[in-house]
């Protein structure tokens, strides 16, 4: 787990994106996988899970103080890349993450219900497979599935003790997933927060004084910026699989993370 790891979100304009981008390259060192790209960023791909009755969709409605996320981050379906499975929680205002990287064959097995083993682990450490075990412990506990696919650019900055770390998410897309496997096609997505750009500033135990310079320089105000929950709005709950009541739907604005 990583402790006391602080994430701050604000939606600003591109115009103000290119700004950010030559003020933050002052402090942090572009992150590996930005260098070279297009815009400086690479694709991401997250599937998320949830219940039937999309329990972890209304605890960020909510605003459950304690609440977790679990899904599944990777970034190609090469079968020698890794699938990152993730516990993002949320305690408080602090966020904490625990993941283990899965080979991807084993994807599969691992969300059909089959107990992780050494053997479908990407690292032979001790701290992975807890974290898998957890993972799976929290997907039977909701009785979680896969429901929405997520896909953006990310243009990413990090200092060099990993302390430190701003974000910049473009084009993000979501559509329903309710196979065991990861994909990075998309077949009729929707588009959100399609005219802003998700700009996030990370940091853990101690807020950067340079992050008080950047907020009030440009004037942005931290905001809510979900992308599971805004995703679940944009695509509605009975195309993902969800069995919920017929309440009216809140406003189209993610009021966390």
């Amino acid at each position: 787990m990583q402790q006391q790891r602080f994430e701050l979100k604000y939606l600003i304009p591109e115009s103000t994106a290119l700004l950010v981008r030559d003020f933050v390259r002052s402090y942090l060192e572009m992150d590996e996988y930005s260098v070279g790209r297009p815009n400086y960023s690479y694709p991401v791909h997250s599937l998320y899970l949830d219940s039937h009755e999309l329990k972890l969709y209304w605890d960020t409605i909510n605003g459950a103080k304690n609440r977790f996320k679990l899904r599944l981050r990777y970034y190609s379906t090469n079968p020698d890349t890794p699938v990152f499975f993730e516990i993002k929680r949320r305690m408080n205002n602090c966020i904490l993450k625990q993941r283990g990287g899965v080979r991807q064959d084993s994807v599969g097995l691992l969300l059909s219900g089959h107990l992780p083993e050494p053997e479908h682990l990407v690292s032979k450490s001790p701290n992975q497979l807890v974290a898998i075990q957890r993972f799976c412990n929290l997907m039977g506990q909701v009785h979680a599935k896969p429901r929405v696919h997520i896909f953006y650019m990310r243009e990413a900055y990090v200092s060099d003790n990993d302390e430190v770390r701003v974000t910049m998410d473009r084009t993000g897309y979501a559509e329903p997933n309710l196979d065991f496997k990861v994909k990075t096609e998309m077949k009729s997505p929707i588009q959100s927060f399609e005219k802003d750009v998700i700009l996030e500033l990370k940091f853990t135990n101690r807020y950067p004084d340079w992050f008080h310079h950047l907020v009030h320089a440009f004037h942005v105000m931290q905001c809510g910026a979900a992308k599971y929950v805004e995703s679940i709005q944009g695509i509605g709950h009975e195309k993902i699989g969800a069995d919920i009541p017929v309440v009216e739907q809140p406003p189209r604005f993610s009021r966390s993370w």
